[in-house]
């Protein structure tokens, strides 16, 4: 009996294991240029620019940190607004998965961990600034990284197509 849960032990040990270490900010930064004027300009309805990024650093031989930048321009006329941009960040373990279902879980299940802690840091940093609350959509992580390896597997296509 004792050989018997050893094995399922050791079975359990080789699955696939994903933890939740940390959350945290790593870098906030927030400007309203114009203010105070643009206060007072007209009632033009403002032009909200998002932009998202991620970037994925390996700590150990299992620990990942997983940066995600969430970047909001709001632009009223041809005046800045506000610029609001937060580094949400998070320390993740992953053990036990092959190289591509990794790559797969940092870019899709990690960022979506981290985006309702980066979308509130943002509609502070606006409601704080004097502005009204902005609060950013859900965003698809999962077609996001489709789309990306759709765009990687046409462009290395082409550049086999070129080649030959």
């Amino acid at each position: 009996m004792a050989e018997t849960s050893n094995g399922a032990a050791n079975g359990q040990a080789q699955q696939a294991q994903l933890s939740l270490q940390k959350i945290y900010v790593k870098d906030v930064s927030y400007e309203a240029p114009a203010a105070p004027q643009v206060f007072q300009t007209s009632n033009n309805q403002p032009n909200v620019e998002l932009n998202l990024s991620q970037r994925v650093t390996q700590l150990g031989e299992a620990a990942f940190e997983v940066v995600l930048t969430v970047t909001c321009t709001c632009k009223i006329e041809d005046k800045t607004a506000y610029l609001a941009e937060v580094h949400q960040a998070g320390i993740f373990g992953l053990q036990g998965f092959d190289a591509p279902s990794r790559d797969a879980v940092l870019a899709t299940y990690c960022p979506n961990v981290l985006f309702p802690y980066a979308r509130q840091v943002v509609s502070d940093l606006v409601q704080n600034g004097g502005f009204p609350p902005f609060l950013l959509q859900p965003i698809n992580f999962e077609a996001l990284y489709a789309d990306q390896q759709r765009r990687r597997a046409e462009a290395a296509a082409q550049g086999t197509g070129a080649n030959a």
